[in-house]
């Protein structure tokens, strides 16, 4: 039977969930009314007074259209960086769970990357691929290529999305190395005894059991590319060339805190909030679907 822990009193429960709540109520709740609060207002830029407009800076937004330019991009952006991040960390877990020797090395170093803050992943990659001094651009060079991300957009966003990914490869990594650890391997050496080879026991045994983390991993990493990705776009391209890598959570910043747009910038904040729940709803209802537990 299963054992239930009941408590006497009511103040040890609530004493027990007092930090998890004032820590919600006070990084997210508060900040979070904040932003619906400001965006019925446009304040002017030193906050001693505010007219209230209502729905205006919505409506401003929706007819703005560097700001629909900016769903596109962080459409193409978190798509990019989701599959950039994942792939290779499934390849990178798959290697590494069939390594013997010195298997603890291999998964040490795929894991160092992690520990790099976004923004120092930033600065890294901008040095290599610096127009100037960066090695990676002078190979290129040799090549035949002119790299310049600083003029080229398509080249910004790509060199945005390596840096972005990059990091995010080791954090996958380890969940995907972790699932097929559990994955039985008794079962898979069944298939191989009756004759199906490596790829065919990996997409129809090992991919199938790996569903729940995969899924896990695509809300975690949209998530991350929605928002914690800001400080490689800043660091490295600051929403530039011409705004092709301006995503929405750096026109959030950029509205804010340089153009000193609050009211525009929390209507901002209050719209991506919704447009990140509207998605997570949709990959739990559509996505798990197809996730086998």
């Amino acid at each position: 039977m299963e054992k239930r822990v009941t408590f006497r009193g009511w103040w040890l429960p609530l004493l027990l969930i007092a930090p998890q709540v004032i820590i919600s109520a006070v990084f997210f709740f508060y900040p979070a009314g904040q932003a619906i609060w400001q965006s019925l207002f446009i304040p002017d830029p030193f906050g001693l007074s505010a007219q209230f407009v209502g729905f205006g800076n919505f409506e401003y937004l929706l007819g703005d259209k560097y700001y629909r330019t900016s769903f596109l991009t962080t459409a193409i952006f978190s798509i990019l960086v989701t599959l950039c991040s994942m792939v290779p960390a499934l390849f990178l877990a798959v290697i590494a769970d069939r390594l013997i020797k010195g298997s603890g090395v291999y998964r040490t170093m795929l894991i160092w990357p992690y520990a790099v803050a976004p923004a120092v992943a930033g600065v890294l990659w901008l040095f290599m691929f610096n127009t100037r001094v960066g090695v990676v651009s002078w190979y290129l060079g040799q090549l035949g290529y002119d790299w310049n991300h600083v003029l080229n957009g398509g080249e910004a966003m790509g060199l945005v999305v390596v840096a972005s990914a990059w990091g995010r490869i080791s954090y996958n990594f380890l969940f995907f190395f972790a699932a097929l650890q559990s994955v039985p391997r008794s079962v898979i050496e069944a298939a191989a005894i009756d004759g199906a080879h490596f790829w065919r026991r990996f997409f129809t045994i090992v991919l199938p059991m790996l569903s729940p983390t995969a899924f896990f991993l695509l809300v975690v990493n949209v998530v991350y590319a929605f928002f914690e990705t800001f400080g490689v776009i800043h660091t490295i391209t600051s929403g530039g060339p011409q705004q092709s890598t301006t995503i929405l959570v750096y026109k959030v910043f950029a509205d804010g805190f340089v153009g000193q747009d609050l009211g525009s910038s929390s209507a901002q904040s209050v719209i991506l909030l919704i447009v990140v729940g509207v998605l997570t709803v949709i990959q739990f209802k559509y996505v798990e679907k197809r996730v086998h537990y």
